[in-house]
């Protein structure tokens, strides 16, 4: 009898510690990559992609006047750069010529809602208002838009989840330029040229109104490209099915 319960003992003892063992593996494999757009039970945003194609994504916020976001397409355009465009639906209807000259000369249009406020502590019905209305705007306008970059990059479960109900691609960053800190133009270009994270997918945030960005940007881009980039819209980087994501927002081709 006494053997019996020994023995019962020890197989309860290596029950427990498979258990233990086999939750810590998942919760390991969990950590660094899982299926979709959901890690560790949370959605995520696309922050850069793996890719063997040496491309990098500018993007720019652009929600708060007009001085220098025109500057800024001059340059693009002159350097013969696509870039994505981040804008509000009342800055859309504020500035429409603006509005045509980037769909004309090709960058990408997303959208941060109606009027660049804080989304990730709304109702999904707020939100899904919210982004109706944004897609309505650019319609008028003859766009057709699939990406969606959260005001702040403030985010959650329900803001990932409503957008991608309505056909939007949340999008964040992997390198931030730091540009609304105002520290000056050689300080933006080393933010992002001498970043770890300035490989193969990055994407790059930017605001176009920011002070020292439009007098960096010429610079900024010949930097990307002597490291051998090409500079490609982020419609032309992402990947849109069969893909899953890692902790840091990483697109990785293929499901696990």
């Amino acid at each position: 009898m006494s053997f019996q319960k020994k023995a019962w003992k020890k197989y309860i003892l290596f029950a427990a510690a498979a258990c233990f063992l086999l939750s810590g593996g998942i919760w390991y494999v969990k950590e660094y990559t899982t299926v979709g757009n959901s890690v560790n039970g949370h959605e995520m945003p696309v922050c850069s992609v793996e890719t063997d194609e040496k491309q990098a994504a500018l993007t720019f916020e652009t929600a708060w006047g007009d001085k220098k976001t025109g500057e800024i397409l001059d340059i693009l355009k002159e350097e013969k750069i696509r870039a994505t465009f981040f804008v509000t639906a009342g800055w859309m209807r504020e500035h429409p010529d603006l509005v045509g000259r980037m769909k004309a000369e090709g960058h990408d249009i997303g959208t941060m809602g109606v009027s660049h406020e804080n989304l990730s502590e709304q109702t999904s019905a707020e939100i899904r208002a919210e982004l109706q209305e944004a897609e309505h705007t650019a319609k008028e306008e003859g766009i057709s838009m699939e990406l969606f970059r959260p005001p702040y990059g403030r985010y959650s479960d329900t803001l990932i989840r409503t957008a991608a109900e309505e056909g939007f691609f949340t999008i964040c960053w992997s390198i931030d330029s730091r540009d609304w800190k105002n520290y000056g133009k050689r300080s933006l270009i080393k933010e992002v040229v001498e970043s770890e994270e300035l490989r193969n997918g990055a994407i790059i945030r930017l605001n176009s109104e920011a002070k020292f960005t439009k007098d960096a940007l010429k610079e900024l881009i010949e930097n990307i490209e002597e490291k051998s980039y090409e500079i490609v819209p982020v419609s032309e980087m992402i990947l849109r099915d069969n893909y899953h994501m890692d902790v840091k927002g990483r697109q990785i081709p293929r499901m696990t």
